[in-house]
């Protein structure tokens, strides 16, 4: 395992401090988590703070976890100002991404009514996009490194992770399997990331 690496530390530092903060002045929940940006209740600053408050200590235990185990050789491999990027770029794609993923719902379920419904697209938080872009990052750069999962907790190569981890959004998502989940900010978190590897391949 890496030592803890000065952006990951960091990173992590100001989750755990804004969970806390969260937890101490519940009125937060209000500010922080990301809005539709067609409701009364949207600010623009929602755009990064989403990426850094959570719903409760699971969700930021296993967000946090994953930032820990992949984060430090990323940050290793990219440089520390690369990295940063490469974590707040993921993050942002997957709140646009969940944005469209709603938007498209809508227009399939309402038609020409669709855009009534744009104000009610549920709030997103959490930094899940952007551990989810960490892990395709990992896979690609680190195809054949294997990992130990925690659930099942059986190795497996860094590439066949993604793939597992990347099909389990889509049914998930497409089937609604798992409600209160954000999905397709996961994935868009994902998608986002594969295109900057595929961007950054050659300066590495």
């Amino acid at each position: 395992m890496l030592r803890l690496t000065d952006v990951v530390k960091h990173l992590l530092i100001i989750n755990i401090l804004v969970f806390f903060a969260m937890q101490i002045f519940p009125v937060l929940y209000d500010y922080l988590p990301m809005a539709s940006p067609w409701s009364e209740s949207f600010m623009p600053l929602q755009i990064v703070t989403h990426m850094f408050a959570h719903a409760n200590f699971t969700h930021i235990f296993l967000n946090m976890f994953g930032l820990y185990m992949f984060g430090p050789i990323l940050e290793s491999r990219m440089g520390p100002k690369r990295f940063l990027a490469y974590y707040l770029i993921t993050g942002l794609g997957a709140g646009v991404i969940y944005i469209l993923s709603f938007m498209v719902q809508f227009y399939l379920r309402f038609g020409d009514q669709w855009t009534m419904a744009l104000p009610h697209i549920p709030t997103v938080l959490g930094a899940s996009g952007a551990i989810f872009g960490l892990l395709v990052a990992f896979g690609m750069l680190f195809p054949n490194m294997r990992v130990m999962l925690l659930f099942p907790p059986i190795p497996m190569k860094a590439k066949y992770m993604v793939i597992l981890f990347g099909l389990i959004e889509i049914v998930s998502g497409v089937g609604n399997l798992q409600p209160g989940v954000a999905n397709f900010a996961h994935l868009g978190g994902a998608i986002t990331g594969a295109i900057l590897i595929l961007f950054w391949r050659k300066r590495f």
